[in-house]
């Protein structure tokens, strides 16, 4: 089976939110919020969509773990889990940036690594402040950089854990809940399965998290 899962591979599924709940489910999505909230090579990785699809999915995703649970017991258990690996993920990358993120200004850019994202999440945290930790997780490629600036910046730890904890739990929950229920409701009320019309539901989060971050890039206008 992994033998065909490799033959059948291509990268552009790294960007498809079902890849991950069908070939690794709990545990795959709980390495990729880690690496998507903390490692600057992850900012390519789905994060929001990746979770209201986990919501969509999350019955099923939770049987993986406890058999025959309750609704309430299988999203608890779905955001608790979740939300500890984007916690640890943010961590981590406070602790990079602490360590080594001075001298990130300096590195050569790659395809994992890109200047400009450190510099735009850097300009977003001098903005928001404290804040920034929170609403970052709500940002794409900004959440990934975020916690690594805290770092280079010096934010005061027991703050960034403060901050860390609530972002991460309000993401996680709003993201879960947002696609369990959004899918109980429309196949109740409709009788629409939003399973059978994923890139949709895909590409309609895509827009809805970037379209604030585009529009801004578009009219933004240096100061002279």
């Amino acid at each position: 089976m992994l033998v065909q899962i490799l033959m059948d591979f291509h990268w552009t599924q790294l960007l498809q939110p079902q890849f991950y709940i069908e070939h690794g489910g709990l545990w795959l999505i709980m390495f990729v919020v880690f690496a998507e909230t903390g490692l600057f090579a992850g900012f390519f990785l789905p994060g929001d969509s990746l979770l209201f699809v986990a919501g969509i999915y999350s019955t099923n995703i939770a049987n993986e773990v406890i058999s025959n649970q309750n609704e309430l017991v299988g999203l608890l258990l779905l955001i608790a889990l979740i939300s500890f690996a984007g916690i640890l993920g943010n961590a981590t990358g406070y602790w990079f940036g602490k360590k080594v993120g001075p001298t990130m200004y300096e590195w050569k850019e790659n395809f994992f690594f890109k200047r400009r994202f450190l510099i735009q999440a850097h300009d977003f945290y001098e903005k928001h402040g404290g804040g920034a930790i929170v609403v970052a997780r709500f940002i794409p490629i900004v959440r990934t950089f975020a916690p690594i600036v805290a770092g280079i910046v010096g934010m005061n730890q027991k703050k960034f854990t403060f901050y860390n904890i609530v972002g991460c739990i309000g993401w996680v929950s709003s993201m879960i809940i947002g696609g369990h229920f959004l899918q109980k409701w429309i196949l109740a009320k409709f009788d629409f399965d939003l399973k059978n019309h994923l890139e949709v539901i895909v590409l309609g989060i895509v827009f809805i998290t970037t379209a604030p971050v585009i529009i801004k890039l578009i009219f933004h206008k240096p100061k002279p």
